[in-house]
């Protein structure tokens, strides 16, 4: 009876846990899983803005592969690493936080999952070099969508900060996309997208001028 007892709260566990993300998450995860792994990957690890960019054609010389999913959280890419760490990738350039901000997460919960991310890499895939970008600016006079983004303009900021100092802390290179993207106001430089949050294909144009020397 006890042992009945714990297989039913392992699978309600389970099952609540499975349904905490999207259709598309799952639908791009076991896309992900059917994929042939390659040599020298270089992996593109992230959510919406990560997905949304084209790194074959930005970097055609070079065996670049799109793992973002479009909403996904810090919870959501531990779920699915083991499958980028399958690979042994050259590298992983990691760029996740807006979304569980967005949905209410701390600055500490961010950084807490951020470090067990990088831990599991380094664990998983020793020879993986490691590239932990800042959560990009937002605007929140660019559109009328995603409030709950555009209201963590400090936070994104605050959050830079501890990202900054935890990849020193793993001995690990921080590219700091923030700034050079943000406009006075430390906003998201309106040419740069067309929502507040996500990038314009001159916003990709940035983001790839400013990680060209470390994806080459």
């Amino acid at each position: 009876m006890k042992k009945l007892l714990i297989l039913v709260v392992l699978l309600v566990v389970n099952f609540g846990f499975a349904q905490t993300y999207s259709k598309h998450y799952y639908e791009r995860k076991e896309l992900f899983e059917k994929s042939v792994d390659t040599p020298d990957e270089i992996i593109f690890l992230g959510n919406s803005i990560t997905e949304g960019g084209n790194w074959k054609a930005l970097f055609p010389d070079r065996n670049v592969v799109n793992r973002g999913i479009s909403g996904d959280v810090t919870d959501g890419i531990l779920f699915r690493l083991e499958e980028v760490t399958a690979s042994q990738p050259s590298k992983v350039f990691l760029l996740v936080g807006t979304n569980d901000m967005a949905k209410g997460k701390s600055i500490d919960y961010v950084l807490e999952n951020t470090e067990k991310i990088i831990a599991q890499i380094k664990e998983q895939s020793k020879d993986t070099k490691i590239y932990l970008q800042s959560i990009l600016p937002i605007n929140p006079n660019v559109g009328k969508k995603f409030p709950g983004h555009k209201n963590n303009h400090e936070k994104i900021m605050a959050a830079n900060k501890r990202l900054k100092a935890l990849a020193k802390d793993y001995d690990i290179n921080y590219i700091n996309l923030h700034t050079p993207m943000s406009d006075g106001k430390k906003h998201l430089k309106p040419k740069y997208t067309h929502d507040g949050l996500h990038l314009t294909e001159e916003g990709y144009q940035k983001w790839k001028k400013i990680i060209y020397k470390y994806v080459n």
